[in-house]
């Protein structure tokens, strides 16, 4: 060959690699098959579902307690009208025996006295002793006044503690009968992952789990920091929706155990989470962050621990254990980000 079709040969053959090295990936190639697609997608339905639920049993609970709370009410107020209506009977006899000596004639001033006094000093002492009597009848009045008012006060009470416990009795109730159906659908949910997870894959099952990361983070030694350890010790651990300590967790359930063992208690559900201390941006992220995903405040469905290094922690889908990844793989739809504490 001439050295001129060698020199030909040579350009055409780096263009070539050239040409390989920029052109992207094929499409078919990046994508997750279709099944594991439609099992991440009942995976984030389940998790919707089940933060449904478990608002639906905290307001149930937080009924029950106001039922209590109104029982307590109750009970207080009609001790206390008891007590009134004692008092108000004993001063009701004391003014009608007051009462009834004002019209047999004993007039309460000194105008009396001096009428029915026979001598300077006999004036002074009628004068001394009618005084006491109104004074005494004035008391009596104003313990009387007292204890009617606070015998109504209370009847009002009990009457208002009364109604809401009747509300809180009703809309237990309905909670009982909405939490009954979305544990049923939550249960045939759960069923179809599980049934779903045995026909994925073997390439599947490992495009799910991703390359599992083994690192060693120093997140500090605040309350945070400490969660952030606490949160790490449990990778390995497995995920099952409603697991909320050692060995099984969900998302929130994990994020609530971690900051619980260093004494800050976090809400149970992730929406609830939400809730709790001031917006960060991606850009100030600090391990201990909590990150939200869904597409609004109402629809968050995945929480995660920010680690550092751009790194998370979480419980994330049935089928993975509790590990640490890079941020992106705590899904698409990020929402907003945390920080519990400071």
């Amino acid at each position: 060959m001439s050295s001129r079709l060698k020199r030909g040969a040579l350009v055409a053959s780096a263009v070539i690699t050239l040409v390989g090295a920029v052109l992207p990936v094929p499409a078919y190639a990046q994508q997750e098959s279709p099944t594991l697609q439609r099992y991440r997608e009942l995976n984030t339905q389940a998790k919707e579902a089940n933060e449904d639920y478990l608002k639906a049993v905290e307001d149930r609970d937080a009924r029950q307690a106001e039922i209590t709370k109104a029982g307590q009410d109750i009970e207080a107020a009609n001790k206390t009208k008891a007590e009134a209506k004692v008092k108000e009977d004993a001063f009701r006899g004391q003014v009608d025996t007051l009462s009834q000596a004002s019209f047999r004639g004993a007039r309460f001033d000194k105008l009396s006295a001096l009428l029915t006094g026979t001598s300077a000093k006999d004036f002074l002492a009628r004068s001394s002793a009618l005084n006491v009597l109104a004074t005494d009848n004035n008391t009596a009045l104003r313990e009387l006044v007292g204890a009617v008012n606070a015998a109504a006060d209370a009847e009002k009470k009990a009457a208002d503690a009364q109604k809401t416990a009747t509300e809180a009795r009703d809309a237990a109730a309905k909670l009982a009968d909405e939490i009954k159906a979305k544990k049923a659908d939550l249960d045939r949910q759960i069923n179809e992952i599980t049934s779903s997870l045995d026909k994925l894959s073997a390439a599947d099952r490992a495009a799910l789990q991703g390359e599992l990361d083994k690192g060693v983070y120093f997140p500090g030694n605040g309350i945070a920091g400490k969660a952030v350890t606490s949160a790490l010790s449990r990778r390995g651990d497995r995920y099952a929706l409603g697991g909320s300590k050692p060995p099984v967790f969900d998302c929130s359930g994990l994020m609530m155990w971690a900051y619980a063992q260093h004494g800050y208690k976090l809400p149970r559900t992730s929406r609830e989470q939400y809730k709790v201390g001031r917006p960060v941006s991606k850009s100030e992220l600090q391990p201990g962050d909590l990150l939200f995903y869904g597409s609004s405040a109402a629809t968050i469905h995945h929480v995660t621990m920010y680690i550092g290094r751009g790194m998370i922690v979480h419980a994330s889908d049935y089928g993975i254990p509790v590990l640490s990844a890079p941020m992106e793989k705590g899904g698409k739809d990020f929402f907003a980000a945390k920080r519990p504490i400071g």
